[in-house]
């Protein structure tokens, strides 16, 4: 996460997780004095590691604001989790209906999700598409009748 999101070596990430920092929030926000208390940071790499962790939270958010929040329907989903419904709100897919039109390599890269459990979600998500299939059907034949 640090290596990644603060855009430091690895020396560095492991020196925070030693000092027991877990989290963007606590680099960018920890007082100053604290950090400089680690024998390997002096102040100018404590306040580029600050500057960098508020600006990943910034942009973190902005993410959020862009892609918005999962919606009820995806939530409550049958074979869906809290945790993975915002996951795939961060890449745009907020419903049931955006769900439904991913492929299902789409999803595999998501830890946790193999081709078939994305694979079954991705079929639930489409149920509502062959209800209204099948009603549309029933309504023509009717129509005939």
């Amino acid at each position: 996460l640090f290596q990644e999101k603060l855009l430091v070596d690895e020396e560095v990430a492991i020196i925070l997780v030693q000092e027991g920092f877990t989290t963007m929030e606590e680099v960018a926000y920890v007082p100053i004095n604290e950090m400089l208390e680690i024998e390997e940071f002096d102040e100018d790499i404590v306040e580029e590691l600050r500057t960098r962790a508020k600006d990943a939270l910034v942009t973190q958010e902005i993410s959020k604001e862009e892609h918005g929040e999962p919606q009820e329907d995806l939530l409550t989903m049958e074979g869906m989790t809290p945790e993975l419904a915002t996951i795939l709100a961060s890449r745009g897919v907020v419903a049931m209906e955006d769900l439904a039109e991913l492929a299902v390599d789409e999803m595999t890269d998501i830890e946790g999700i193999d081709e078939e459990r994305a694979g079954q979600l991705i079929m639930k998500a489409r149920e509502p598409w062959f209800a209204d299939a099948e009603e549309t059907d029933e309504e023509t034949s009717s129509d005939e009748t």
